[in-house]
């Protein structure tokens, strides 16, 4: 039996994560800021990725009741669909906060739990090594220097023996799809600087984002990549093929297309 702990617990991919580890007879250690009513079987802890005092809290328990960690699977993150150029700078922040600077707070607190051989997994997205669609931004920037982050991470935990795993994800069925269809709808009434084909583009997302699959489906392979003798760098899971084909093109023409689509 193994210890883990599953950031994000309570959303989509981290309750599948943290439900498939738990049926496998490990313990799990769920860590999120809210959980909803209901059992489950495993520890939940309540403590927000951005809060130094609430992590540490969860390090003390954690340390007290396993001592030792088989892995860190980190699920915790924000979608955000909005303008660089006109979305508050608190939201900006935030969404590092919790995408990048989140991650960085929890390895740097319980990867001295890891055992030998004990890894770290990130889940990142499709569009990390993408060029990104116009008002996708601030989440690909995100996810992008997550990956940097676990590049670097991976560099120094091999040091370790630990390895550093990402997993890049397309659409999956969790409650961000459809919080990100109203993120959208709200973005193209308010935008007051962009005048664009609104429909066309919620088109664009839609085509994108219905192409989902459940969070078991990536939770599987988060499993895969925890326990392999010799993992991945990097697991992809569900990539959009329309989002494939067009970062096939050269960067200025994707820009053409994209211009010529929502003029």
């Amino acid at each position: 039996m193994g210890n883990y702990i599953v950031t994000g617990a309570n959303g989509g991919m981290g309750s599948a994560v943290s439900r498939m580890l738990s049926e496998e007879g490990h313990r799990v250690y769920g860590i999120d800021r809210m959980f909803s009513d209901g059992e489950a079987p495993w520890r939940r802890i309540a403590a927000d990725t951005t809060d130094a005092a609430a992590l540490q809290a969860a390090f003390d328990c954690v340390r007290e009741e396993a001592g030792a960690l088989d892995g860190i699977v980190h699920t915790a993150g924000i979608y955000d669909l909005n303008s660089l150029l006109e979305m508050p700078e608190s939201d900006f922040v935030r969404d590092f906060d919790v995408n990048l600077f989140g991650v960085f707070r929890v390895n740097r607190l319980f990867a001295p739990l890891l055992k030998p051989g004990g890894r770290i997994v990130i889940v990142s997205s499709e569009l990390a090594p993408l060029f990104p669609l116009p008002f996708t931004g601030v989440y690909a920037a995100t996810k992008t220097a997550v990956e940097a982050y676990a590049d670097a991470l991976r560099m120094e935990m091999q040091l370790l023996g630990q390895p550093v795993v990402v997993i890049r994800p397309g659409a999956v069925r969790t409650n961000m799809l459809p919080a990100s269809t109203a993120k959208l709808d709200r973005f193209c009434r308010s935008t007051e600087r962009y005048r664009f084909n609104a429909a066309r583009f919620s088109r664009i997302v839609n085509a994108v984002e219905t192409r989902s699959v459940p969070p078991e489906t990536v939770a599987r392979v988060i499993g895969r990549a925890l326990t392999a003798r010799r993992p991945r760098l990097v697991y992809c899971v569900n990539r959009n093929p329309l989002l494939l084909l067009l970062n096939a093109l050269p960067k200025r023409l994707q820009l053409r297309i994209i211009r010529a689509v929502l003029s």
